[in-house]
């Protein structure tokens, strides 16, 4: 089996701020924590390469299994500490690239060519492009060869304008990942603020919202199996 790419944030604060933001930690461990247990295993990616901050609000929901791999050596070290740059992976290596969130992807996740170019060709090579909250921004800008764009017309999902008002965050964000997902054709689909919610759609598979990336691996793995 080939292996599962896991993207995270560089970012580390709301830009034009000093409110610090980063990684949201669950939203990673979650997910390798289901697909390591399945026999599969991880690399992980930042548009920099290096380190990764955590979202301190984050930090607020995590436990017991999040706190076992947050400190284990391998996630501090591969994840968190010396990240690859996307320069370094071979898209062939994987079936699957997996974006994670926290606020910080907001800003370094849409606009990144290697990061489009890597997801574009595990998609090409009959491979997934998967994603949960926030990290959907990273989707919004992949093109396929034809010049469309790749969520045009399939069902997708992420975190909602409504949890970003919860959150309190509306006016700090450089856009909405519902209102932009809309706007380039895809069929966004919702549950309640903060509940359980993951959708497949052929080889795109996407999560809600911070309680969503284990439902999104569980759903990559049947996918799969």
């Amino acid at each position: 089996m080939k292996k599962a790419l896991v993207v995270l944030t560089n970012v580390t604060r709301y830009k034009g701020t000093t409110d610090p933001t980063g990684l949201w930690l669950g939203e990673a461990t979650e997910f390798v924590e289901e697909v390591e247990d399945a026999g599969i295993d991880v690399d992980y990616v930042s548009p920099n390469g290096g380190f990764v901050p955590l979202d301190p609000r984050g930090m607020k929901y995590v436990d017991e299994s999040i706190m076992k791999m947050y400190e284990s050596n391998d996630f501090q070290q591969r994840a968190l500490i010396h990240s690859m740059k996307p320069s370094e992976v071979d898209p062939d290596d994987y079936f699957v690239i997996y974006y994670t969130g926290g606020h910080g992807v907001m800003w370094d996740f849409p606009m990144n060519p290697e990061l489009q170019k890597i997801a574009l060709a595990i998609y090409h090579n009959d491979g997934y492009i998967s994603s949960v909250c926030h990290g959907i921004a990273g989707l919004l800008n992949i093109k396929d060869d034809d010049g469309e764009y790749v969520i045009k017309g399939k069902k997708i999902t992420g975190f909602t304008t409504s949890e970003e008002m919860l959150a309190g965050k509306r006016k700090v964000v450089p856009f909405l990942n519902e209102d932009m997902a809309r706007q380039r054709g895809a069929i966004f689909e919702k549950k309640r603020a903060y509940k359980e919610f993951a959708v497949q759609d052929g080889h795109l598979i996407t999560g809600q919202n911070p309680f969503s990336p284990r439902a999104v691996a569980k759903l990559l793995l049947k996918a799969v199996n």
